[in-house]
């Protein structure tokens, strides 16, 4: 692996970690639009690493997983609010749940913007996405090696890739992901079941997620394309 490569693969690793950060820090000013200020009193309304960095999920995981599979996801610590000071108790926390995947939402269009202006050919483009998309580091590397155009537009698809998963793998309907609360919000569902089902989510997840994994990643990937395409 040369030089290049392990830059963009930190590069790779620093996005997603401020991706995250973005994430729940979203959470907290949406909520505080909506009247509660929990987060701002907790002091998570900054996008200092050190105040939202959980050890495992943000530093370990990441790079155990990009070290033994080419690949790494991670998380933060989750920003905390109090839906009973919400202005709105019906909507409310449907609105706090949609603030981190919409913010990941307008920061991967915003890149696909940027990166479209960029002033490279089509094949170095095409050439990147392919790469970013499949952890191919040395191939990216290959890529950007033409201009410092190239290198940008790098960057921008490694924001797209993670935004977009991000979003999109939030909005499943299971707890701890924001999809859930999209779910409760239209289920007449008891304050004991959904606290029930917020308990025993995290294994539900993860049964999902190894019985669906196959289309799960034919969805998330037609997502990623939507965005990949806007940008070339």
């Amino acid at each position: 692996m040369d030089l290049n490569s392990i830059i963009l693969i930190g590069f790779y690793i620093a996005i997603l970690v401020y991706t995250i950060i973005i994430h729940e820090v979203a959470h907290g000013f949406v909520a505080l639009w909506l009247g509660d200020p929990t987060a701002k009193y907790s002091g998570r309304l900054n996008f200092n690493p050190i105040s939202h960095i959980d050890i495992w999920g943000s530093i370990i995981v990441p790079i155990a997983m990009i070290l033994t599979t080419g690949f790494a996801f991670g998380w933060a610590k989750p920003v905390p609010y109090n839906p009973y000071n919400l202005k709105n108790q019906k909507w409310g926390p449907l609105l706090v749940a949609l603030g981190g995947p919409g913010s990941n939402i307008l920061i991967a269009i915003l890149a696909a913007v940027i990166a479209k202006i960029i002033p490279i050919s089509g094949a170095v483009k095409s050439a990147i996405i392919i790469g970013v998309a499949g952890n191919s580091w040395q191939q990216v590397s290959e890529a950007v090696s033409s201009s410092l155009g190239s290198i940008f537009f790098a960057l921008l698809m490694i924001v797209i890739f993670w935004n977009v998963l991000l979003a999109f793998f939030n909005l499943i309907p299971f707890p701890p992901l924001d999809g859930s609360k999209v779910l409760f919000t239209f289920l007449p569902i008891s304050t004991e079941k959904m606290i029930a089902m917020e308990q025993y989510g995290f294994i539900f997840l993860l049964l999902f997620i190894m019985i669906f994994s196959t289309p799960l990643g034919i969805f998330l990937n037609f997502m990623l394309n939507i965005f990949f395409r806007l940008a070339l």
